[in-house]
């Protein structure tokens, strides 16, 4: 980059005041960023080329902090509480999120103390003055919101403290009234209100020299290039403008625009061109990310090829891990722990810091087991029972129930004294540990201590909900910047580029959604207001926008401009500035500065990725060794469906863990009603000859004494037990009707275990009845007989019956089907005793074939791969 601009300054402050040299300290210099003071200083040097005592550099609001000023001042997190406590006492937003307009309401009292000098005075003038701007006539609606927002902003001016906007206004007029050295000011946009006015008093005073980018006539032809395009209005304008531009050269060397077609190409793109740009040499590369998204992936991609990114934008705590882990446990805390939040919270690095990752792990892993099997939603109290003998859980356990016990959730307290509980809580579960080995974390250990000791005299006090909502915003506007990266890439911002030189910028994202940024004027006052208050307003934001990138463009001869044509399916559009922009290059010169080799470079690294072989039907062998020698029903069933189904669930064990039931589901109806039915025929194994009504009385008292537990967990469960009410005199019929055909219930739930040749069955049958030698094995089923009978058209596609027989000598088997009112028994039409033979003939012959080496292929039918959660792993869709 060519120092020009600097040299340029520097030629001004020397020549103005070469009687003082080589002493310039009686001179001060106004910065935008205190980034530019060392090339400031070096164009100094070597336009005077002698040794120098250099001018005060600085930024205004540097200055201005170092004016002493005898009023205390209050925080913005003690102002924020007062005035919250005023909005709550009004009562007159009840049902708004209080502190959200808290936050609204501080930003603009701060705007109306910058421009305090053209305000109202009075409450019914200033009223007067909004419903004027809004041109309305007697709106009581916009009454109510001037009046509101005066008399709060007056409220909150009226006390001994100063409040950040005030101080900052009585330092700027100190300092003008003090004016006596000579001042020089480098700029690029104008600045708010209160800022000019000060420049303008202290020129009243003292010398004053602007350095404005906007006004300077002596500037490259890039740079007028560039401005004109800025300034331009439409088309039309343009085509007039060209020409203006018989003297200038052409942008391409300087400038290029990529459009992509997707999110991942555009991070993509500006990865590789970051990389490029480091081959060629290049070490200050500035990447002003308009698109965070696309920033995110884009810095993804450069770490992922080992270049670091060091980030002077800085991001709010609200999206870092560290705070994640003290709102999970907030969250854990306000929903009784909640099974989700509270794994959520247990798998976290930073929590119980002080015990080993090994045992933190072990102890995570047997709580979420324990509480899948045991279905328990929520309740500390609850795991703390359920853990029993398992003593890897009872300290961690122990510990959430003494850190539970300082949050009193139930109790008003005041913002101090609940960040002091919260740090506390911290310390007991050793979260705080974990935190203080993190940067970051150190960072916010730190903010919770100062906001605590800002917060200490405010007496007002809060409800838990009320603390949590304060603290959620406190971390989602306040910025982390890490400043252990060094690199030559770095992340910034429009603003903070202003008269910054880089050897290359990447302008990350520059579609019309965001360039410009839309500034949120939240709910009070649209822009006409604001204009007539002289209050910033859209069009002062964009305009500022616009000018900072007129300068970034002006001062930097290598830039590369990023967007996506393409978004989610929708035609996006380049941001209106940089349209003007190309738009004038293409009509002037027949070129729309579009960068073409990226997309040559790009199409290399695909060539150059690796090509993963295709998909193939999976059909793995097994090590003799790996074969289970045992083998339950629902393996059974799981080999024949489909091989590498049983292969995955049985042999590589990866089975999906069970889910934690919130809700009655199928299964647990169908669990309860197996149970009733055990219960009930242990009571009366012979129905016959008792009283209808005494039966089905105690069916009904079974089954609420069953169902009971359920009841109190889920109202929904009430609806499952009068579905199973529904199908109690047709369970009776039923088993009257089968008593009359000779048949006695003999037992339920009866385990089995048979040695096969090379491996062993097992399993539990709901139901066995015998006739005089005769037996039959039943199962019930919740499910109609239509559904049941589809499952035994074929012999041998469900082994579930011909299991059952086999393993009780049976001659008989059938499903019972209980649904819908009606109960009905479904038999197997062919042969029971020939297929439970041929059943167990062919598992003994396919696990031998399994140890022998055979493969596992998954060739299971469409309809057992809809519902099979093994299909991620067999990946049928890409090799079918």
């Amino acid at each position: 980059m060519s120092p020009a601009f600097y040299n340029k300054v520097a030629n001004h402050i020397l020549s103005r005041h070469a009687q003082d040299l080589p002493d310039l300290r009686g001179v001060t210099i106004l910065l935008p960023n205190n980034h530019i003071a060392q090339p400031l200083a070096q164009a100094l040097g070597a336009v005077s080329q002698s040794t120098l005592l250099l001018p005060k550099m600085v930024t205004l609001s540097d200055w201005a902090q170092g004016v002493v000023l005898d009023a205390p001042i209050i925080t913005d997190s003690q102002l924020s509480a007062l005035l919250y406590q005023q909005l709550r006492k009004q009562k007159w937003f009840e049902q708004a999120d209080l502190w959200s307009m808290t936050q609204e309401l501080l930003t603009l009292f701060d705007e109306l103390t910058h421009s305090l000098t053209a305000l109202p005075n009075d409450a019914e003038v200033f009223a007067a003055a909004v419903q004027q701007a809004y041109q309305a006539r007697q709106n009581s609606t916009l009454q109510l919101e001037a009046r509101l927002v005066f008399e709060l902003w007056y409220a909150m001016q009226a006390g001994n403290e100063l409040d950040t906007a005030r101080a900052y206004q009585l330092r700027l007029a100190k300092l003008a009234a003090q004016a006596q050295q000579p001042l020089f000011v480098l700029r690029t946009s104008d600045w708010n209100a209160l800022e000019q006015r000060f420049l303008d008093e202290y020129a009243e005073r003292a010398e004053v020299t602007v350095f404005d980018l906007r006004n300077e006539e002596e500037i490259s032809s890039r740079a007028r290039f560039i401005r004109t395009a800025l300034s331009a209005n439409d088309t039309l304008d343009l085509r007039t403008k060209t020409t203006q531009l018989h003297d200038i050269l052409p942008l391409g060397d300087t400038l290029r625009f990529f459009a992509a077609t997707s999110l991942e190409q555009e991070s993509r793109a500006a990865a590789m061109q970051v990389r490029l740009w480091l081959a060629e040499g290049k070490r200050d590369i500035a990447i002003v990310a308009q698109d965070r998204v696309v920033a995110r992936r884009m810095r993804a991609l450069l770490e992922r090829a080992q270049v670091l990114v060091a980030d002077e934008t800085g991001w709010t705590f609200a999206t870092l891990s560290v705070s994640t882990v003290l709102m999970r446990w907030l969250d854990a805390l306000q929903s009784d722990f909640y099974h989700h939040d509270l794994l959520d919270l247990l798998k976290s690095p930073f929590i119980f810091a002080d015990i080993p990752a090994a045992e933190r792990k072990a102890a995570v892993y047997q709580l979420e087991q324990l509480l899948r099997k045991q279905g328990v939603v929520a309740g500390l109290e609850k795991f703390i029972a359920l853990a029993g003998h398992e003593v890897v859980l009872h300290q961690p356990l122990a510990r959430l129930r003494q850190a539970a016990a300082l949050l009193e959730q139930n109790k008003q307290k005041t913002l101090a004294d609940w960040l002091a509980a919260l740090r506390a809580s911290l310390r007991v579960l050793a979260i705080d540990t974990g935190l203080q080995l993190d940067d970051a974390g150190m960072q916010l250990l730190q903010a919770l201590e100062t906001w605590q000791q800002e917060l200490a005299g405010d007496e007002g006090r809060y409800r838990f909900a009320e603390w949590r909502r304060w603290l959620a915003q406190q971390l989602d506007t306040k910025i982390y910047h890490d400043s252990s990266i060094d690199s030559p890439v770095r992340f910034t911002h429009l603003a903070a580029t202003r008269w910054r030189a880089f050897d290359a910028v990447l302008l990350l994202g520059c579609d019309a959604d965001h360039l410009p940024s839309v500034a949120d004027g939240g709910r009070w006052f649209n822009d006409a207001v604001r204009s007539s208050l002289d209050l910033p307003t859209r069009s002062t934001h964009a305009a500022r926008q616009r000018d900072d990138l007129l300068a970034l463009l002006m001062l930097n001869e290598c830039v590369l401009v990023t967007w996506q044509k393409d978004r989610n399916g929708e035609k996006g559009l380049l941001s209106s500035y940089l349209e003007m922009l190309r738009d004038l290059h293409d009509l002037a010169y027949g070129d729309d500065l579009s960068e073409r080799e990226l997309h040559r470079y790009l199409a290399a690294e695909e060539a150059r990725s690796v090509d993963l072989p295709q998909s193939v039907q999976p059909a793995p062998s097994v090590a003799q060794e790996a074969v289970p020698a045992s083998v339950s029903i629902s393996a059974y069933n799981s080999l024949v469906a489909c091989p590498y189904q049983f292969y995955a669930r049985h042999i590589l064990r990866l089975n999906e863990l069970d889910e934690v039931h919130e809700g009655i589901e199928k299964r647990d109806y169908g669990e309860r009603v197996h149970d009733i039915l055990r219960r009930f025929h242990e009571r009366y194994p012979f129905v016959s000859e008792q009283p209808i009504d005494e039966l089905e009385a105690a069916l009904r008292q079974i089954s609420e004494q069953v169902f009971a537990d359920l009841l109190k967990q889920d109202f929904a469960a009430s609806a499952w037990l009068a579905r199973w009410f529904k199908s109690l005199p047709a369970y009776l019929d039923w088993q009257l009707a089968n008593e009359a055909q000779g048949w006695r219930y003999a037992e339920a739930e009866r385990a089995f275990d048979w040695e096969l040749e090379g491996v062993r069955l097992r399993g539990r049958i709901d139901r066995l009845d015998v006739r005089e030698d005769e037996k039959r094995v039943l199962d019930y089923k919740t499910q109609s007989d239509q559904v049941l009978r589809n499952k035994l058209l074929e012999p041998g596609e469900d082994v579930q019956l011909a299991c059952y027989a086999y393993a009780h000598e049976a001659a008989d088997a059938a499903f019972v089907s209980i649904e819908n009112g009606k109960v009905k028994l479904v038999e197997p039409k062919h042969d029971v005793p020939q297929l439970a033979q041929l059943n167990a003939e062919r598992l003994v012959q396919v696990m031998g074939s399994i140890r022998g080496g055979a493969g596992l292929p998954a060739n299971g039918i469409d309809q057992a791969c809809i519902y099979c959660e093994m299909r991620g792993v067999c990946r049928k869709g890409e090799w079918q």
